[in-house]
């Protein structure tokens, strides 16, 4: 259970690096494989997936380009964490978006969109702006991470076994590592006018990029244009989900508040519990590892 407190960053934070592979599970994916063939929600969790590994990669470079800079030693060690965990987020998926794309999806297509937008924004906005949209970014996949480790409904929708356990242990890491981009971010003088306006931004943008990303592979699939009324049915199942609900659009929207941080939303004990179910004594997923280090 989570709940909301006021709090600076924990210097004991844990942010190991586990070295994981969901590659061969996902062989027989099938194509519709979210919750009852769902159409829609499989195209949606497709299109997060495929911007996933060049946005991790941009996270890893707009926190890396500030190392230098960070004099508090914890969180030098935590920065080391969040460049593996990201890392390894940005592999996986990549092998998911294989799998796919071999499926019909337009994953290999988005990945380059997401990789020349990105590129683009690098030569055009300075660093530390660059940062602030990583900062942004990270509460946008904290968020949903949240919704993904809290509600049964939402990790229901996702649907095939191995997709839901890649996105519950992604969903564990960037809630374990939530709070280092913002606070490099704010160890290096980011200010609080950037911030606030680049979330607000973020946040627009991400949704509708999202949603017309979906729209678009929706449109694609031959099966969808066979069944237009699954579809219709398929929208409004996701309509009411979590994910959409207005709750989760408060909760974005919280990033914006003067002297905000990530571990006002305490989610200590959350992480506690997944760490355990996951990577336990009796963890679902250790037979996933190929080992971890801290």
């Amino acid at each position: 259970m989570t709940t909301t407190t006021s709090q600076s960053s924990d210097p004991t934070r844990e942010v190991p690096t586990r070295r994981i592979s969901f590659a061969e599970a996902l062989r027989d994916l099938p194509k519709h494989f979210a919750e009852g063939g769902d159409i829609v929600s499989s195209h949606l969790v497709a299109s997060l997936s495929s911007v996933f590994p060049d946005g991790e990669d941009y996270f890893v470079r707009s926190v890396r380009h500030f190392r230098d800079q960070i004099a508090d030693p914890e969180l030098k060690r935590q920065v080391r964490g969040f460049i593996g965990q990201e890392a390894t987020h940005g592999r996986e998926h990549r092998d998911l978006n294989d799998r796919l794309a071999e499926l019909g999806y337009p994953t290999k297509v988005i990945e380059r969109w997401t990789r020349r937008g990105l590129a683009m924004r690098e030569r055009i906005a300075p660093p530390i702006s660059n940062l602030a949209a990583t900062a942004a970014l990270e509460h946008l996949t904290a968020t949903i991470a949240e919704i993904v480790l809290t509600d049964e409904q939402a990790r229901r929708m996702i649907g095939h076994p191995e997709v839901t356990n890649l996105f519950l242990w992604h969903a564990l890491e960037e809630s374990e590592h939530k709070a280092v981009a913002f606070d490099v971010y704010r160890a290096v003088g980011g200010t609080e006018r950037m911030r606030v306006w680049t979330m607000r931004f973020t946040r627009w943008g991400f949704l509708v990029g999202i949603g017309l990303q979906t729209a678009v592979s929706v449109a694609l699939d031959p099966d969808a244009r066979r069944d237009l009324p699954a579809v219709r049915r398929s929208w409004r199942r996701l309509r009411r989900s979590p994910y959409l609900s207005r709750q989760t659009w408060q909760r974005l929207k919280e990033y914006e508040r003067p002297g905000f941080h990530p571990d006002d939303r305490d989610t200590t004990e959350l992480v506690e519990r997944w760490r355990q179910e996951l990577f336990g004594e009796a963890g679902t997923l250790n037979d996933r590892l190929a080992g971890s280090a801290a």
